[in-house]
């Protein structure tokens, strides 16, 4: 069980929010032993998939990021197998080769002649010069 401000915390949205949706019948408050309200844990994971199902990429852009480097190109090459898939990007000269999850790629409607940014933060990033 949780309380209205945890569950509004849990879906990323305000406490009354929470409470319209059980005004409006589409989640359940009960009451606990000390006669708080509280939502079902349950309950509050079928919303919460119910709202990312309805949701798309577009509604949710990430405004900020961490990662400084990154290189936009055309998809080149795609691999799928049951669980991860290696998508191949072509930034210029510059070949960057991702894995990820089959999900992940699906979703993102990544295939060949696809324009994609790869973004990439590392802690371990070798620095070199070439000879001559």
């Amino acid at each position: 069980m949780f309380r209205i401000r945890q569950a509004a915390e849990l879906l990323g949205v305000s406490d009354d929010t929470i409470r319209r949706w059980a005004d409006s019948g589409r989640l359940a408050v009960h009451k606990d032993a000390s006669n708080l309200s509280v939502i079902d844990g349950v309950e509050l994971a079928e919303l919460a998939l119910e709202i990312a199902r309805s949701s798309s990429i577009e509604q949710r852009p990430a405004v900020t990021q961490s990662a400084r480097n990154n290189f936009r190109g055309l998809v080149t090459r795609v691999v799928r197998d049951k669980v991860m898939t290696q998508v191949e990007l072509q930034a210029g000269p510059f070949r960057v080769v991702s894995l990820m999850s089959r999900e992940a790629a699906d979703e993102l409607g990544l295939e060949p002649g696809v324009l994609a940014v790869a973004s990439v933060k590392s802690t371990n990033v070798v620095v070199q010069i070439p000879p001559g």
